[in-house]
C-alpha cells in the first residue's frame, strides 16, 4: 500500500508528489491521458518538427514558484530561456510599450508615464521575494503585513480604474491592461488589477521565460525527480470512480470540482459537494497554433524581442473585447495573446521556419470559429503574416476540455478569480485542501493560489497532508 495516490499529472499533483516523496512517502501518480503534464505537455500538432504548447507556453510563476526554485530541475534536464523583453504591447502606429526586465527600459517604452509606472512597480520589486511568498499562499496572516497591504489595496481595484488613476498615454496604460486580462475579468471588475500587477512584478524579477523544448519539459523535470525520489507514475489510467484508486493511506485529487464530482461525489458530505456545485468556472480560451515559413513581421520592432506580444490595442479596446464573452460574445476586435517562441528556442521548428502559439477569450463551452479573428488581429499588426502560414490548428473550448478534463468548458484558469473566488477556493475555508473524507486532499487549480505553472497548489495540498501525519 502506498503512502500517497495522486489522480492526475499536472504540474499541481506532480508538486504534491515531490513534495510527499521529498518527505520520505511512498507515491504513485494515475494520469488519465498516455502523457503527462496536464497544463504543461507540447506535441507536433501542425506539421512534423513544429513543437507546440499545448496549454501554457510562457512561465513567469513558474520560475518565480517559492517551491520550484527549491527543486534541482535543472539537473533533470529543465532549461529556462529569457528572451531580452518579457513582454511587448504593439499599437496602430508602430509603437510598442515593453515589460522589461530592465525597469528603466520598461519606463522609457511608458514615455511621460514611465515615472508613474516605476512608483506604483518598484516598491514590490525591490522586496519580489517577500512579496510573491505572501501573494501564492493560501488565506494566512501576512508575513509582510506592510507590504501586503500595499499591494492589496491596489490589487483590489478594477484595472481601468487603476489605470485611469494613474497614467494618461496609452502605452501604460495598454500594457497594464493586457496583463490584466490575464484575469479573464471584465477589466472593469475589481480584482482584475490583482493580475496585472502580478504579472508585471515577475516580469521584472524573473522576467517570462520559457522552457527550451517546450513546456513539456517542466512536467518532464518534475516526473524525473520524483522518480529518483522513489515516486511511480502510471499513464493511460482513467480514474471513473473511487473503486478505480489503488488502497492507499492519503489521496491527492488534482481535479476540478466537476470531474472530482464525477468520480467521488458518492463519497462526499451532501454540504461539501453542493460546495463544490456551487464553484464558478470562468469563460474559455479559443486556440491557434501556427507553422510558418518565417519570422512574424511585427511593425513594431519591440515585438521581435519578446517571446509574449499581448495583442488588443489601446484600454478601451480591451476593456470592450474582455467584456465581452460575459456577455455570450466574441469580440470583433478581440485581445489576442501571442506566443512566437522559435526565435528564441530553434528545437520548436525546423531551421528557418517558425511557430506560434495564440488564443483569445471566448464564452464557456462556444461553439463558435474564432480563427479568423485571431488571424485578422495579428494581421493587423504584423502585416503579411497570414502569407507565412504553413500549417496550423484551431482548437475551440471542447477540445481543450478533450484533452484535459480539468479544463471545464475550455475554461484555462482554474475558476473565475472574483473577489470571492481570489480568496476562498473552491469554498469558504481556511483549509481548503482537505476534504471531509480522511486522508483525501485537493490539490489543482479550484484551490489557492489558483491557476498558473507554479505547483503550489499541489505543494500546501502535500505540506497539509504531512502536518496531518500522512
Amino acid at each position: 500500500m502506498k503512502d500517497a495516490v495522486v489522480i492526475g499529472s499536472g504540474p499541481n499533483g506532480l508538486a504534491a508528489a515531490v513534495a510527499l516523496a521529498r518527505a520520505g512517502r511512498s507515491v504513485l501518480v494515475l494520469e488519465a491521458e498516455e502523457t503527462i503534464g496536464g497544463g504543461a505537455r507540447s506535441s507536433e500538432i501542425t506539421l512534423p518538427g513544429f513543437v507546440h504548447d499545448l496549454c501554457s507556453a510562457v512561465h513567469p510563476l513558474a520560475a518565480a514558484s517559492p517551491f520550484f526554485r527549491q527543486l534541482p530541475l535543472e539537473r533533470h534536464g529543465l532549461k529556462w530561456i529569457k528572451p531580452p523583453l518579457a513582454l511587448a504591447h504593439p499599437f496602430d502606429d508602430a509603437t510598442a510599450a515593453c515589460l522589461s526586465p530592465s525597469m528603466e527600459e520598461t519606463e522609457a517604452s511608458l514615455r511621460s508615464d514611465g515615472p508613474a509606472y516605476r512608483k506604483l512597480m518598484q516598491p514590490f520589486v525591490d522586496r519580489w521575494e517577500d512579496a510573491i511568498d505572501d501573494l501564492l499562499r493560501p488565506p494566512h496572516l501576512p508575513r509582510h503585513p506592510l507590504l501586503a497591504l500595499r499591494f492589496g489595496l491596489k490589487a483590489m481595484r478594477s484595472a481601468t480604474g487603476l489605470a485611469d488613476a494613474l497614467f494618461r498615454e496609452k502605452w501604460a496604460k495598454g500594457l497594464f491592461g493586457g496583463n490584466a486580462a490575464h484575469s479573464f475579468l471584465p477589466l472593469s471588475q475589481p480584482p482584475s488589477a490583482a493580475i496585472g500587477l502580478m504579472l508585471g512584478l515577475a516580469g521584472h524579477a524573473v522576467g517570462w521565460p520559457i522552457p527550451q523544448g517546450g513546456s513539456q519539459k517542466i512536467a518532464d523535470a518534475l516526473a524525473s525527480y520524483l522518480k529518483e525520489l522513489g515516486g511511480e507514475i502510471r499513464t493511460g489510467v482513467r480514474v471513473r470512480s473511487v473503486s478505480d484508486i489503488p488502497e492507499a493511506r492519503s489521496v491527492f485529487f488534482d481535479l476540478q470540482p466537476e470531474p472530482l464530482l464525477a468520480i467521488a461525489g458518492d463519497r462526499l458530505p451532501a454540504g461539501y459537494q453542493n460546495s463544490l456545485r456551487r464553484f464558478r468556472p470562468g469563460p474559455a480560451a479559443f486556440k491557434m497554433d501556427f507553422a510558418l515559413s518565417g519570422p512574424v513581421p511585427w511593425k513594431a520592432k519591440e515585438c521581435s524581442k519578446a517571446s509574449t506580444v499581448h495583442l488588443g490595442g489601446t484600454l478601451e479596446e480591451l476593456a470592450v473585447s474582455e467584456a465581452a464573452p460575459w456577455a455570450g460574445r466574441i469580440a470583433e476586435k478581440p485581445y489576442v495573446l501571442v506566443a512566437h517562441l522559435s526565435p528564441f528556442d530553434p528545437t520548436r521548428a525546423p531551421s528557418g521556419k517558425h511557430t506560434v502559439w495564440a488564443y483569445t477569450h471566448v464564452p464557456r463551452g462556444s461553439t463558435e470559429d474564432a480563427t479568423k479573428r485571431i488571424e485578422d488581429q495579428i494581421e493587423r499588426f504584423a502585416p503579411g503574416f497570414r502569407d507565412l502560414i504553413v500549417g496550423k490548428k484551431a482548437t475551440p473550448p471542447a477540445e481543450l476540455e478533450r484533452r484535459n478534463a480539468n479544463l471545464v468548458g475550455g475554461d484555462i484558469s482554474g475558476g473565475i478569480a472574483d473577489l470571492w473566488q481570489i480568496l476562498f477556493r473552491p469554498r469558504f475555508s481556511l483549509s481548503p485542501y482537505r476534504m471531509p473524507v480522511k486522508g483525501w486532499y485537493l490539490c489543482s487549480a479550484a484551490t489557492p493560489p489558483g491557476a498558473g505553472v507554479h505547483g503550489l497548489c499541489g505543494y500546501y495540498a502535500a505540506v497539509l497532508a504531512l502536518r496531518d501525519g500522512f
